[in-house]
């Protein structure tokens, strides 16, 4: 067998094999950073996932850490990761998925690439989101993330690339952003594991401030829910959830397809999703009930009002030129910041939905529901469409996800299955600082039901998780 063969191998593996191997020098950090940069040559130009490729520097990280005799201790031993272009790379720019921002390398390594890093990860690019990561789909000037299940379909976003990479499986994980779904919908775009974790756990920090008034956490993109957590509390500085345990007994679980306001139309294939997790957990001897979390159109109002002051808060602080912006965007922020005349936001605003939120935690340990309401938007050129379509296309396919991270809780998206070639997905939502509760739970439905981990099409075995 040749070594290219060899090393082709290796992609499509877990992360955690990966490390393993490396770590056991079954092959080299070089030869599995090589590989993956190969395989991205090969379907970059139908996958629209990355803004820049750091092939020669990210050979050069891995050949040093091939020299280093402490592999032992590193457990993303050579492990390719790709970074969302809203998260500092040293040596790259941070452009926001803009062309209004700077074009200027970012210096150093934001604190989640820099204990990535720490931990044995060979970073190889960034990868495309939409302008300010304001939006559900990932596309640019330059180029539009696709779902790697559908390529009629977009990636999601606001951290599309990141999500179209790993399910192409171009890297085994990502770094992505999640604001106001921006992890779980490009999760379920793409039949991945995605969590926003909750609490004070990864926030997105810009200058110094909570990003987009504290609902917005940095997580991990991946295609089993052992890499998600070992990637999670990697990030997160800490050693508490890497190992992932089953449940200590039966559950209470509440089950949803409720839509959060009148009006909004929840598919059934979605709802279906939902109510086969509630089955298979059913199957393993926990208690499953209907019952929907107290949703209000004070939750909407509030979740709209930090989307739009959060654009209008960004373009304002980092000095952006409107004539450079995406239509789309400058109208966005001109509603922030009619709507923070009027109805400028307020603690209270969240305070009164996470009381709500906890009423349903008071009886039940998780909360399980579709991720989306209907099949990813269209892959087209979406920044170039008026503010009203982009509007009422992301609020009609992505009404669920924004209300948890008002409710700063922590939330995975999961895949359960796929219909007519596109994956179906459902979140697991538990009360704050239960992020182990939420990839226990995920874990379990992962073993009840095997999903595909890649994408057929794309040159990397479609196999299950181990």
């Amino acid at each position: 067998m040749s070594q290219a063969t060899t090393q082709r191998t290796w992609v499509g593996a877990s992360a955690i094999t990966m490390a393993a191997a490396v770590r056991e020098r079954q092959v080299s950090a070089a030869d599995l950073v090589r590989a993956h940069l190969d395989h991205l040559a090969e379907v970059e130009h139908r996958l629209g996932a990355f803004v820049s490729v750091r092939r020669a520097a990210a050979i050069d990280e891995a050949e040093h850490l091939d020299a280093r005799s402490d592999l032992a201790d590193l457990p993303l031993a050579g492990v390719p990761i790709a970074v969302k272009d809203n998260v500092d790379l040293a040596g790259e720019p941070t452009r926001l998925g803009s062309q209004a921002t700077a074009a200027t390398a970012a210096t150093a390594d934001h604190e989640v690439v820099a204990r990535l890093r720490a931990a044995g990860a060979i970073p190889i690019g960034k990868t495309r989101c939409p302008e300010l990561c304001a939006w559900g789909t990932s596309d640019d000037p330059a180029g539009t993330s696709v779902s790697p299940w559908d390529p009629s379909r977009t990636a999601g976003g606001s951290s599309g690339g990141s999500a179209a990479a790993v399910a192409a499986g171009v890297v085994p994980v990502a770094v992505a952003t999640d604001g106001l779904g921006s992890i779980r919908i490009p999760a379920a775009a793409c039949g991945l594991v995605g969590i926003k974790p909750g609490g004070d756990l990864l926030p997105e920090v810009v200058d110094g401030a909570p990003h987009w008034f504290g609902i917005s956490r940095h997580g991990p993109l991946a295609t089993t829910v052992a890499d998600t957590a070992l990637v999670l509390d990697v990030m997160a500085g800490t050693r508490r959830l890497r190992d992932v345990a089953r449940p200590a007994g039966p559950l209470q679980v509440a089950v949803s397809w409720g839509p959060p306001l009148p009006g909004v139309v929840i598919a059934r294939p979605w709802v279906e999703a939902a109510i086969e997790a509630g089955r298979l957990l059913r199957s393993a001897g926990h208690g499953v009930t209907g019952a929907d979390p107290a949703y209000e159109p004070a939750t909407a109002g509030a979740v709209l009002a930090r989307w739009a002051q959060g654009v209008a808060a960004d373009v304002d602080a980092l000095g952006l030129d409107p004539a450079r912006l995406q239509p789309r965007t400058v109208a966005h922020a001109a509603l922030g910041r009619a709507l923070a005349r009027r109805v400028p936001v307020t603690d209270a605003q969240a305070r009164r939905w996470q009381e709500r939120l906890g009423e349903l935690f008071d009886h039940h340990d998780v909360l399980v529901l579709p991720t989306l309401a209907r099949d990813p938007l269209p892959a087209r050129a979406w920044y170039g469409t008026g503010w009203v379509p982009n509007l009422l296309a992301n609020l009609t396919a992505y009404p669920l996800t924004g209300a948890f991270n008002l409710a700063d809780v922590p939330v995975a998206a999961v895949p359960m299955w796929h219909l007519r070639g596109r994956p179906l997905s459902v979140q697991v939502v538990a009360a704050p600082g239960r992020e182990d509760l939420v990839l226990s739970v995920a874990a379990e439905l992962e073993r009840l039901r095997h999903w595909t981990r890649h994408a057929p099409g794309w040159g990397v075995p479609t196999s299950t998780p181990s």
